[in-house]
């Protein structure tokens, strides 16, 4: 299952070289006509609704009918994503667990907000059809996924991938004021509360889809993992031509427009620190893992700089090298030659 969970240098003195790189970068390559490529009605199948409305008095016999409808994804929920344990028709603590959360009010109460939210989900349907689309003009032989939705009592599963099923977490998207984001036992922090939005829903589905066709490595130098998510990043510039890069990010505009103004002094930041191959893990999380701010950059650098940065170095090699496929640019495992290949100085 895949799941979407220094030292300082004069900036101000070399802000001369802003003006150069403040240009919102083009689109090189023409997005591709799709509308050739077959593909049937996405139907979304609301695991959520029909979890919810179980019959608790003969909830054995009402568990075994849902296994029968989500045989590949029902026991991953109850195991790895509500925690519950393994599915068996012998488990009866989960059984136990199950008719605890189905006689819960906060569960109903929830379900009733994701009703609300989403009493229409054909506006999804069209979204992931079209970017199934795009998909399936890079990749012919992929496989559409069968799309159900479900909720995770707000524990962070946005989108994942189970087998042929793609997840989508709807309680994760219920709005950066939905209250109860920060009355968890474990509080959100305030950073990602904008990225708790609708708009998040399809470039959330298409990054897990991009991990389960290409697992990410959990160790390499931090140009690696820079690297990594710039081909995650640029794999959803394909997959979704149309959707802001603010989003496919999950930057605010505010702190995407920082980093275009930036570029030259962000990429000197990496370079003068001889961060490029570093391989503590701990400290490569500062730079491509979530955060408010990146430590050591001015405040306005928001966290995850590093996956920006990344993006910018694919992109500038697949503009520098059209001939180069997007399955060719996913399949590259060298970094280090990319970036040479690139040549990236901003």
């Amino acid at each position: 299952m895949y799941v979407k969970k220094m030292k300082r240098f004069g900036w101000i003195l070399m802000l001369v070289c802003i003006v150069c790189s403040s240009c919102v970068r083009k689109k090189h390559r023409p997005v591709p006509d799709v509308s050739h490529i077959s593909v049937p009605p996405v139907m979304i199948d609301r695991f959520d609704q029909a979890l919810t409305a179980l019959d608790t008095a003969h909830l054995h016999q009402a568990l075994a009918q849902l296994y029968q409808q989500y045989p590949a994804f029902m026991p991953v929920y109850f195991e790895q994503i509500m925690n519950y344990g393994p599915y068996s028709d012998t488990n009866h603590l989960l059984f136990e667990e199950v008719r605890a959360m189905l006689h819960s009010k906060d569960i109903h109460g929830l379900q009733d907000t994701i009703n609300k939210h989403f009493p229409d989900l054909s506006w999804l349907s069209r979204e992931l059809r079209q970017g199934f689309r795009y998909l399936k003009y890079y990749f012919p032989s992929y496989h559409i996924p069968k799309v159900v939705t479900f909720y995770s009592g707000l524990n962070n599963f946005g989108a994942v991938t189970v087998d042929t099923v793609l997840g989508i977490g709807l309680d994760m998207f219920l709005g950066e004021n939905y209250p109860f984001y920060l009355q968890v036992s474990d509080p959100y922090p305030q950073y990602m509360l904008h990225q708790f939005a609708p708009e998040y829903i399809v470039p959330d589905c298409f990054k897990v889809i991009e991990q389960q066709m290409y697992p990410p490595a959990q160790e390499g130098t931090l140009l690696d993992m820079m690297v990594q998510a710039g081909k995650q990043l640029y794999f959803l510039d394909a997959i979704l031509p149309d959707a802001p890069d603010s989003v496919k990010i999950g930057f605010t505009q505010k702190q995407l427009d920082w980093c275009r103004k930036n570029e030259r002094l962000i990429w000197q930041y990496f370079i003068q620190n001889n961060l490029l191959y570093v391989r503590d893990m701990q400290q490569i999380l500062h730079y491509v893992g979530p955060g408010p701010n990146t430590q050591g950059m001015p405040g306005e650098a928001p966290g995850n700089i590093g996956s920006w940065v990344g993006w910018q170095i694919v992109r500038k090699y697949m503009d520098d090298h059209p001939d180069v496929s997007l399955p060719q640019l996913m399949q590259m495992r060298d970094a280090q030659q990319l970036l040479t290949d690139a040549r990236y100085r901003p």
